[in-house]
């Protein structure tokens, strides 16, 4: 099962840097999802400090961002450190969010086929239902394209 644009998003938790995220514990609030492929590399750490930049914006939409890789709890927690993220990052080491979210991709790196996380963001409005995705992101302008987003839910 994947999730679809339209369609309510499953409940689901995973391991995140405050202890443990819960989606239903979000609802009443849009939830904006990025999904990206590894902490300390340069679009990663580009896109997460634009999401950091714009971080105000977003709460004065009510909205809770959180970023997810499969890398680990202690990984993410040096990657939040190092960039002060003022939100939470989750770690799907089991791959069952990259599975749900239809994320994983065969990509090719260095000429070499890898199975990755294809970078991409989900927007839920406050009732958990799937509004917007964006599959394929590159980073400039990114942001700005998911805050417009938000402040279209109303």
């Amino acid at each position: 099962m994947t999730v679809e644009i339209g369609a309510a998003v499953p409940d689901f938790s995973a391991a995140s840097t405050a202890g443990e995220f819960r989606l239903s514990e979000a609802r009443g609030s849009p939830v904006l999802i990025y999904f990206y492929p590894k902490d300390n590399t340069a679009g990663c750490t580009a896109e997460s400090q634009d999401f950091a930049a714009a971080h105000r914006q977003f709460a004065r939409q009510h909205t809770v961002i959180v970023g997810v890789s499969r890398d680990s709890i202690k990984s993410h927690l040096a990657f939040k450190q190092k960039l002060d993220l003022p939100f939470e990052l989750l770690s799907d080491l089991d791959e069952k969010l990259c599975v749900l979210f239809d994320v994983i991709k065969n990509k090719t790196m260095y000429g070499r086929p890898v199975r990755g996380i294809e970078r991409s963001t989900f927007l839920l409005d406050a009732g958990g239902v799937l509004r917007n995705e964006w599959r394929g992101v590159k980073v400039p302008g990114h942001v700005e394209q998911t805050l417009q987003a938000v402040r279209s839910l109303g």
